[in-house]
């Protein structure tokens, strides 16, 4: 059975830890299941990323689109900001490791991340890295939004030490928070489920 858990920084964020099943052939995860949020739409698309080592992607938020992130091979640093105006949790960071074990064993972890409109996420990959990503809405340019990685507001910890990140001309360009233009600034309402 699958480890279930509210994030304690930031409302509507759930973290899993899937049931691994091993034997000799190799292993077998449920990397994701609708039950694991309630509330929660059904995802109807899949994404798949390959990044190298010292990549930073993001911070990217949506008003009406949320993700579910799994990371089959490779470590990142996951890096999420609560954006939502009047949110129980607004202006809160969270920065954790998603993925292999980091600890130079090679070994995977499974977890995965379910993050809610409007707030702000972002990884930097520690190793190359293959992530995926569920969303439940299909790709609509107009609501892939960004704030700056290196906001001082959000105060994120990157996880990649002295390396120069690399980055997407699309995310250097990003504005800070203060800068976000009214009528793209999200909201929260507890009602609706999952922080929407």
């Amino acid at each position: 059975m699958a480890e279930v858990r509210a994030s304690s920084l930031i409302d509507g964020v759930v973290h899993v830890s899937p049931t691994v099943h091993a034997d000799p052939r190799g292993v077998f995860v449920e990397s994701y299941r609708q039950e694991w949020v309630p509330g929660s739409r059904p995802m109807v698309q899949a994404n798949r990323a390959d990044r190298v080592a010292g990549s930073v992607v993001g911070l990217h938020y949506h008003l009406g689109q949320a993700d579910y992130w799994y990371v089959p091979s490779g470590l990142v640093r996951v890096v999420l900001h609560d954006l939502r105006a009047g949110s129980p949790t607004g202006g809160a960071t969270a920065c954790f490791d998603l993925g292999g074990s980091g600890d130079g064993s090679g070994a995977a972890a499974h977890d995965g991340v379910y993050i809610p409109p409007g707030v702000a996420h972002g990884f930097a990959t520690l190793t190359d890295v293959t992530i995926t990503y569920l969303v439940d809405a299909y790709y609509d340019p107009a609501d892939e939004l960004g704030v700056a990685w290196d906001d001082p507001v959000i105060a994120a910890d990157w996880g990649l030490g002295s390396r120069a990140p690399v980055l997407s001309e699309r995310d250097l360009a990003n504005p800070g928070v203060a800068g976000i233009p009214d009528g793209i600034r999200p909201g929260w309402a507890s009602a609706g489920g999952v922080g929407r």
